[in-house]
């Protein structure tokens, strides 16, 4: 049993250690940046909590198509505001409407890995 546990606790952790995730931290002017390289079959998360009523200016551009979304969870429910398969590159202004982590996120469905730079502006 042991064994079993241990060879599952290796496995979920290699998994993990594909995909990119990264919290979002906001420099003195309200401004967030982050890089990722998206590996082919994964996928790369930038999140934090954000307040009702705030606005968010977003950007990114890649040097790959990306499957791209924001979203946040409600319970077991997924909700999301912004959704575009096949991009690589994309801008916004996302207008938070309850209290919630949201999360942007980019999988990449291509066999080569993709270079992701995002920018957020609160």
């Amino acid at each position: 049993m042991r064994a079993l546990v241990m060879a599952l606790v290796l496995a979920l952790g290699s998994a993990a250690a594909r995909a990119e995730l990264a919290e979002i931290r906001w420099d003195a002017q309200g401004q967030a940046t982050q890089r990722f390289t998206v590996a082919p079959a994964q996928f790369a998360e930038y999140c934090g909590k954000l307040a009702k009523g705030q606005t968010v200016r977003w950007r990114f551009d890649g040097d790959g198509a990306l499957n791209f979304n924001i979203h946040f969870h409600v319970g077991k429910a997924v909700e999301f505001p912004v959704k575009q398969d096949g991009v690589s590159q994309l801008a916004g202004e996302l207008k938070v409407e309850q209290d919630q982590d949201y999360c942007w996120m980019w999988s990449n469905k291509a066999a080569r890995p993709a270079r992701l730079n995002v920018q957020l502006q609160r």
